[in-house]
């Protein structure tokens, strides 16, 4: 076990990103997350023996960190949990803010340290304002002052890039990657280049993303009869095998919205069995099958709609364009398309750009926008 993992139960990791929701965002509200379910969810995590969770300032518009203050930390002894957050290079603007919010990050989750501590989301983009600000030094300063347990990053680059960063600072000590076998030989994400990297350096890896933002959980038909050939298992489980099963993965979080999904998630990382051969065949042709699609590789991370000034739900937009493409023309793309434009609509962007600095897949956000805004012409229209 590599010795930054080592205090860790299992390689399962709860990420708070996608937490069960009272009411979603609207009219510049953030969402309204259900304490009581999340507490519950929270319950059965430690109950089952796992004590990983994840979390940062920008998750939910804010509402992450405060719901573990109130779920997790409010109601669990420190020992009980070990908790991941990060330094994200939009809420600071000199190295001299990076102190204070980290402060208020910890108030607000209601605990005196971080086991972990990330870097946010790093790439070309926003390497250079890092480095101004000297964040990694800052992070290593209050590593030695006991507010932090690990210093890692979480990366979003070519592995060329990640090479350079790592050899940049030596401090690092892990790196998340997003890790699923949809990405996992992508030119554009990486994956398989960036954990060689890692472990080049010696470092082990967390995984994000490993059902993609949902995605590989609901499947277009084609990808679901290739899986019914091996068995009655969720598509999820195949996916969390696969990123758990990569060389040098020490954690693999999941982001859940439903106790249920926490529920089978665990049955499936209590003791994730390596991917067969067959199984491995079946996953690599669903592979094909998004690649030869027009899916749109979002996440659903929200990056984009921090600050948007047309209010659009970009990935909300997105899943309904994605339903559209898998599913194809129907009532339920319709409605899903309707209920996402309930804020602001493709047709009101104003090309500002702020999505796409912030985007982690960086995808070409406005060039999508029109697309999907033709696509639904007829609602536009409406």
């Amino acid at each position: 076990m590599n010795k930054v993992f080592s205090e860790i139960n299992g390689c399962f990791g709860f990420g708070m990103m996608r937490l069960p929701l009272l009411e979603e965002a609207s009219d510049g509200k953030p969402p309204v997350v259900d304490l009581d379910q999340t507490s519950a969810m929270v319950d059965l995590f430690i109950d089952e023996g796992f004590n990983y969770f994840d979390t940062a300032h920008g998750y939910l518009d804010y509402e992450s960190e405060i719901a573990v203050g109130k779920c997790l930390s409010a109601r669990h002894d420190r020992s009980e949990y070990l908790l991941a957050n990060k330094l994200t290079g939009d809420y600071f603007k000199t190295q001299e803010d990076i102190r204070p919010f980290f402060m208020r990050q910890l108030e607000t989750c209601g605990v005196e340290y971080f086991d972990f501590y990330l870097v946010h989301s790093v790439c070309k983009g926003n390497y250079p304002h890092f480095q101004k600000c000297h964040a990694y030094e800052e992070a290593l300063k209050l590593k030695e002052e006991g507010y932090i347990k690990h210093l890692g990053m979480s990366f979003h680059d070519t592995a060329d890039f990640l090479e350079d960063i790592l050899s940049d600072h030596p401090e690092v000590e892990f790196v998340q990657l997003q890790v699923n076998y949809i990405d996992y030989e992508d030119e554009a994400v990486q994956s398989r280049r960036c954990i060689e990297v890692c472990q080049k350096h010696g470092l082990g890896v967390s995984v994000m993303e490993p059902i993609r933002g949902g995605s590989l959980a609901v499947l277009p038909d084609a990808a679901k009869d290739i899986l019914s050939e091996l068995g009655d298992a969720s598509p999820s489980s195949y996916a969390l095998r696969f990123a758990a099963g990569c060389e040098g993965v020490y954690i693999t979080l999941s982001g859940m919205s439903t106790l249920e999904q926490m529920k089978q998630n665990i049955e499936t990382m209590k003791a994730p069995a390596p991917l067969s051969d067959k199984e491995m065949e079946a996953i690599n042709k669903i592979s094909e099958t998004f690649r030869t699609s027009d899916f749109i590789p979002c996440t659903a991370c929200r990056y984009c709609t921090t600050g948007c000034p047309a209010n659009i739900d970009i990935p909300a937009i997105f899943a309904a364009m994605n339903h559209k493409t898998m599913f194809g023309n129907g009532w339920n793309a319709d409605f899903y398309y309707s209920r996402a434009c309930s804020s602001g609509k493709p047709a009101d962007c104003l090309k500002c750009g702020l999505c796409e600095a912030s985007c982690p897949q960086h995808l070409e956000i406005r060039e999508l926008l029109e697309k999907v805004a033709n696509a639904f012409a007829k609602k536009e229209e409406e």
